[in-house]
């Protein structure tokens, strides 16, 4: 018994040094990488993923080919989300133009290990009836369809970034901060091709609950705040509190593993060479199950 004792105590120390040498060795490997070949490393392994890297916002957002972008939208996401980790607040904006239902919804709240935002257009094939909306399939709206949006997300009042461009969803992610949706402000800005998109679009927003003296327009440019949502919250109690809590506790484990660095961009390298397991976990978005592995190229 002594023997397998003293045995196991000696491999624990063998795997400790090993396991020690490994971790300097890599703490180097991504030290000596200029920050060219290490943006281009790191969107290389989040292409599979539908994300990319901002090196001037330090943060996480979708690409514009994004795999995501063929599965649209339906209220059942929202619904399960905090079953997956997911515990955000949402605004579903719906409106009628062109023959169709439109919506433009916002997120904003803990993703994982990340703090975030997202706003996404979609649209039926359709005009649907309000009945039908929670039942409704929404498929990404097209190319030619994309609107011009800016998005700043605010953490009791402290700018953790600001994004713009011309997409069918724009998102932001602040690796290894956590939040509670409660506590994130987002400014946000639309602008639209006509002025008869706009009005729909400002009908929706003020049918939803929004004051019609909350909303600034310019031209064609609408501009808001998304703090308290109007819209019901459909997120259960005891399963957002315990989704938050296994939220907090990871979020304490990777910024501890990954201390010796700074910035996202180093941590993630080192998270990705030293457990590559954890960086493709922490990087899935569990709400379809088609999403593939950089690793492989096998489905997960």
């Amino acid at each position: 018994m002594y023997f397998f004792f003293g045995f196991f105590i000696l491999f624990c120390i063998i795997f400790c040094v090993l396991n020690h040498h490994r971790k300097k060795h890599i703490i180097c490997k991504v030290r000596n990488m200029d920050n060219c070949e290490k943006v281009c490393t790191l969107n290389e392994l989040l292409r599979p993923f539908g994300f990319s890297y901002l090196l001037d916002q330090d943060i996480v957002t979708s690409r514009q080919d994004a795999w995501q972008r063929e599965f649209g939208y339906c209220a059942l996401f929202d619904k399960t989300a905090p079953h997956f980790n997911m515990v955000f607040d949402c605004e579903p904006i719906y409106f009628n133009y062109h023959g169709k239902t439109w919506l433009i919804e916002f997120w904003k709240g803990q993703y994982g290990i990340n703090t975030g935002g997202e706003i996404g257009i979609y649209h039926a094939d359709c005009i649907l009836s309000p009945q039908q909306y929670d039942r409704a399939l929404f498929h990404s709206v097209s190319d030619e369809e994309m609107l011009y949006m800016s998005m700043q997300l605010f953490y009791k009042c402290r700018l953790l970034f600001s994004i713009r461009g011309v997409r069918w969803w724009l998102t932001g992610f602040d690796v290894g901060h956590f939040c509670e949706p409660g506590d994130l402000t987002m400014k946000i800005s639309v602008t639209f091709p006509n002025a008869c998109m706009l009005k729909a679009f400002l009908d929706g927003l003020i049918h939803s609950g929004y004051p019609e003296c909350s909303l600034c327009v310019c031209d064609l440019t609408v501009c808001f705040t998304f703090a308290r949502p109007y819209t019901t919250q459909h997120r259960p109690g005891f399963c957002s509190w315990l989704s938050q809590l296994e939220n907090r506790l990871f979020c304490s484990i990777y910024l501890y593993i990954t201390r010796p660095f700074c910035c996202t961009l180093d941590k993630l390298l080192y998270l990705y060479y030293f457990l590559p397991a954890c960086f493709r976990h922490l990087l899935r978005f569990r709400r379809c199950r088609k999403q593939k592995c950089p690793r492989h190229g096998r489905r997960c």
